[in-house]
């Protein structure tokens, strides 16, 4: 039998899932670091049992298994030829919380933020944070010894695992935790492997000779971010090998292992107070790296909460990310480095005391030629800024990268500056520009050299600068891994680091638990080479790949997909916010993020021998669940725009395999809407009559749960003739253009009427002429021929009329939204496209500008007290965002508004309508919207101005959602 047919056969005993086809073993193949490996197969362990067996299996086929939770390993410790073990599906679970001793126990799926929020009421918190937390979970957390920005108050997750229940490599289980030398002595007697483990860990650091060996070459003990091999430099801290007081835990040495040693499948935590409440940041500025780090240990004299740092390069990187434009607003001048340092204390007056204190020595250093005080919500945003940095790297326009290989460098506090010093030297010789960002408090920066890894030279220069590096931080007695672990890029590195005496200890270590080396082979000890199973083939002849849409700002399609970098912020769970990634929120499978989307078209891209590089049944499995809402453009670090991507593939897979009749029952819709009004009484009938309309769902695979939008008795093109003709407005403000978009023209009749009332009563103008609808139905079907001559036909026709003084609005966000988005990749005439944009306005912004510019006043509006909640539309927040809603709604003085902090709706215009999406359809509405609209009262008025989304709050919750705009002609005086 070959291996797949074992692999077939094990999956039927598992009472969870393991898959071995190409497109799972694609998504599998990266982390967040730049290697790739295809896995043999890829499981999803429902319990200890099925661990076993895969350990099994692995013994028995010589094969291996590599542990993942949320893949966002920068070294490559979740990538390998073996098994891919995600345990991020069911190892989920809270299993017990002491609240008395202030311990909880978890399974290693938890994710981190998840956890704190469950801990929050009790005033507890697991302290250990990263840039990934709100999708990073703590058995990768464990495996990589993770710290963060609290550590250098903290400590790191190594001092706060205190049990870790496991299986071994036997498929026998353990438990590990603090033992004192009689029971050390006691489990090394005992006939198992747990025994076995015991004794050799006994023998091989009881010598004295060893101990000494270990302290003169393991990194200095005061780095505590310290993950350069096992912690055995940990180990013989405890009173089995020293006068300590302090009891073993072989946890110490689990932490930071990265899955090498054995598989664990319960974790017990240590928690700590929640830090005092009231805090503030000082964000000193400086025009050097220099001086920055100079400022370092005089602000850390401060006892300061945190101490983070970001250089000029990723504040750079920030400035084009939509998402991040809010958070910026701190920033003075063009700083060459900002040092983000904050205290905290139980009351405002003590850290008002805490943080002038600093902000004087900060002044009188005379380093710094800013420092603004942060407070409450400024400090969150600044902090999104700093954590958005590793990710925002990947939106260097190119080949050359931010390389993740020194970046994780810790040295003590008092040797930081000197070793910079040095570094930055070393990089000069290199002719290389270093990123200098992250925890500077803690003495260590996250150091990245810009290189393009798909040519020879660079990657020869990969080695050597990593060679080089790793040379430097040995002269300052540092580690080469402070926080990030050894993975494959450090690897090979640990014994120039730690010495060969001590590298065949953790040799020895290895062989102890791990004889038949099943878990996570080449990490730590025999290390795979840090040059080689990189993402892309060095000198590779580059895909020539023909597009519809134009993706030149990415240097074509493929390095769009290459901005991937694996950080995983699609994983991130609707609780965060955000609305990335619908489907993975439903799924919760790794195949419906952003990240496996892309990854998957860049896999097949580079390396399909066909002509037609598109045409895989796999590509359309991955895009299947897309919902097109284009918040990976904005919310995902390193704008992945994975919408026009889905666009894109499915116009090239149609162009081998047809289109689908339903799919041009949906593409063409305003076509057959447009049929239908002439006779909508009959339309509207067939709609809505109970056999009629079963057969229509039928046919076409529309859920038989949805009901079918109505067609408006008389489309807007007509209603606005008749309005246009009896209506004069004197001496307008503005003439402005209303886009009767496909929608609006015959479904949404009534909106578009009481637009035209709201704004020729506040005195405006209003045209609407005949053009072209907008293509949404084409572009979310990939008809991307069809979207360009609308495209073209509606520059072509606006060119000449829409301007500052004459814009063009628009009602329905999809279709608006296209002149800023789609219509620049797609029409010919770019310049006038890109003209016309920058005129194009949601009738929310129009109004919303004209409010600013005292134009519309609240007094024009009622009196009467309401209570509104609003749900934008998802291409609104990408796009732009939901202020302007906010504050039109807002505009009656007595109107209160909130907006509801949902994602999408999970409608998606067709998506939720077509059978085989409903149920995701509709968790997507559960996550956080449909609850927020059920919990309403009555007389709360639900707002929504995307016409799917309120087709989906009505089927949903069977509540009626109006647009604002609706709202607003409501409110208005006579």
């Amino acid at each position: 039998m070959t291996l797949n047919a074992h692999l077939q056969t094990l999956s039927k005993t598992l009472s969870g899932e393991l898959y071995a086809d190409d497109l799972i073993k694609a998504i599998y193949a990266t982390d967040a670091s730049v290697y790739r490996m295809l896995p043999e197969a890829v499981a999803y362990p429902k319990n200890k049992e099925d661990i076993k067996l895969l350990i099994e299996f692995a013994k028995v086929h010589n094969t291996s298994l590599i542990p993942r939770t949320a893949g966002t390993s920068l070294a490559g410790q979740c990538v390998g030829k073996g098994i891919v073990v995600d345990v991020s599906r069911y190892f989920t679970k809270i299993l017990d919380f002491n609240e008395k001793t202030k311990t909880v126990t978890v399974q290693p799926g938890v994710i981190r933020d998840e956890l704190n929020n469950y801990l929050k009421p009790f005033g507890l918190f697991f302290s250990p944070v990263t840039s990934t937390s709100n999708r990073a979970m703590i058995g990768g957390m464990v495996g990589n010894n993770s710290s963060g920005t609290t550590s250098i108050q903290y400590g790191v997750t190594r001092d706060k695992v205190i049990e870790v229940q496991a299986v071994l490599s036997d498929g026998s289980e353990a438990v590990f935790y603090e033992v004192t030398p009689e029971d050390f002595h006691k489990k090394a007697k005992e006939h198992s492997l747990e025994g076995h483990i015991y004794r050799s860990i006994f023998g091989a650091l009881n010598s004295k000779g060893v101990q000494v060996e270990i302290k003169d070459k393991f990194p200095k003990p005061e780095i505590h971010r310290r993950n350069t091999g096992y912690a055995i430099d940990e180990l013989i801290k405890s009173n089995i090998f020293s006068d300590s007081e302090a009891n073993f835990n072989m946890c110490q040495l689990l932490a930071g292992s990265e899955g090498t040693l054995a598989f664990s499948t319960q974790i017990t935590l240590q928690l700590d107070d929640l830090p005092p409440q009231e805090s503030i940041m000082i964000a000193a500025h400086f025009d050097s790296i220099e001086s920055c780090l100079n400022a370092v240990e005089l602000t850390m004299a401060h006892n300061l909460y945190t101490c983070e740092m970001m250089d000029k390069i990723i504040l750079d990187c920030t400035k084009n990310n939509r998402t991040q434009q809010e958070n910026r607003r701190f920033i003075e001048g063009d700083p060459k480095a900002i040092l983000m340092c904050e205290v905290r204390a139980n009351t405002k007056a003590e850290v008002d005391v805490l943080a002038d204190k600093l902000e004087a020595t900060i002044e009188a250093s005379g380093l710094s030629y800013a420092y603004p005080k942060l407070v409450g919500e400024d400090i969150n945003k600044a902090n999104t800024l700093r954590c958005a940095g590793l990710g925002l790297l990947g939106n260097i326009v190119g080949d050359k990268k931010s390389a993740a290989c020194i970046e994780d460098t810790a040295v003590a506090l008092p040797d930081l500056a000197n070793y910079i010093s040095e570094f930055t030297a070393l990089m000069k010789s290199y002719n290389q520009e270093a990123i200098y960002y992250a925890h500077a408090g803690a003495g260590e920066l996250h150091l990245r050299p810009i290189l393009n890894l798909k040519t020879a030279e660079d990657v020869g220069l990969f080695r050597k600068i990593t060679t080089d590096v790793a040379h430097l931080v040995k002269k300052y007695g540092g580690s080469m891994s402070g926080e990030h672990g050894d993975g494959i890029v450090r690897g090979e590195f640990i014994p120039l680091m730690i010495g060969d005496i001590n590298y065949q200890i953790l040799k020895r270590v290895k062989e102890a638990f791990d004889p038949d080396n099943i878990f996570n082979p080449g990490k730590i000890v025999d290390a795979l080479p840090m040059d080689e199973s990189l993402r892309y083939q060095p000198d590779r002849k580059e895909p020539k790949i023909n597009t519809m849409m134009d993706f030149s700002s990415s240097l074509g399609i493929l390095r769009e997909t290459e901005k991937c970098n694996g950080s995983g912020d699609c994983r991130k769970p609707p609780e965060f916010g955000g609305v990335m990634c619908p489907s993975y929120r439903a799924t919760r499978h790794e195949k419906d993020t952003t990240r496996a989307r892309a990854n998957a078209l860049r896999e097949f891209l580079t390396n399909s021998e066909k002509e037609n590089k598109f045409d895989y049944e796999e590509l359309k499995t991955v895009f299947d669940l897309c919902l097109s809402c284009k918040a990976c453009a904005s919310e995902c670090p390193s704008s992945v725009d994975v919408a026009t991507l889905k666009a894109e593939f499915q116009y090239q897979y149609q162009k081998a395999n047809g289109v689908s009749w339903r799919t041009k029952m949906f593409a063409y819709n305003n076509t057959l809407n447009r049929f239908g009004s002439k006779f909508p009484g009959l339309t509207n009938f067939m709609f809505s009559n109970g056999v009629t309309s079963t057969l229509l769902k039928k046919t076409f695979g529309i859920a038989k749960e949805r009901q079918f939008p109505l067609i408006s008795r008389k489309s807007f093109d007509k209603a606005f003739k008749v309005l246009d003709e009896k209506t004069y407005v004197s001496k307008p403000i503005k003439t402005v253009y209303l886009f009767n978009d496909e929608f609006l023209n015959y479904l949404d009749t009534p909106i578009g009427i009481d637009a035209f009332e709201l704004l020729t009563r506040l005195n405006y103008e209003i045209k609407v002429i005949k053009h072209a609808e907008s293509g949404r139905t084409f572009l979310s079907k990939g008809l991307l021929e069809q979207a360009k001559t609308v495209a073209n036909k509606n520059v072509s026709i606006f060119k000449g009329l829409v301007s500052a003084e004459t814009p063009l609005i628009g009602i329905e966000p999809s279709a608006i939204l296209s002149f800023k988005d789609e219509y620049l990749k797609l029409a010919e005439d770019k310049t006038s496209a890109e003209y016309i944009s920058k005129h194009v306005f949601l009738i929310e912004e129009f109004i919303q500008q004209e409010i600013k510019l005292g134009n519309i006043k609240p007094e024009q509006f009622t009196l009467e007290a309401k209570t509104i909640k609003f749900h934008g539309h998802c291409h609104q927040k990408s796009l732009g965002n939901q202020l302007p809603s906010f504050d039109v709604l807002n505009l009656p003085k007595n109107y209160k508004v909130t907006i509801i902090p949902s994602g999408c709706c999970g409608m998606a215009g067709s998506f939720g309508y077509e059978k085989e999406h409903y149920e995701v359809s509709m968790k997507v509405g559960e996550q956080t919207l449909f609850p927020a609209v059920r919990k309403a009262p009555r007389d709360t008025i639900i707002s929504a101005n995307g016409t799917s989304c309120r087709h989906q709050i009505k089927d949903g919750t069977q509540r009626e959602a109006k647009h604002p705009v609706t709202i607003l002609r409501e409110a208005l005086l006579d």
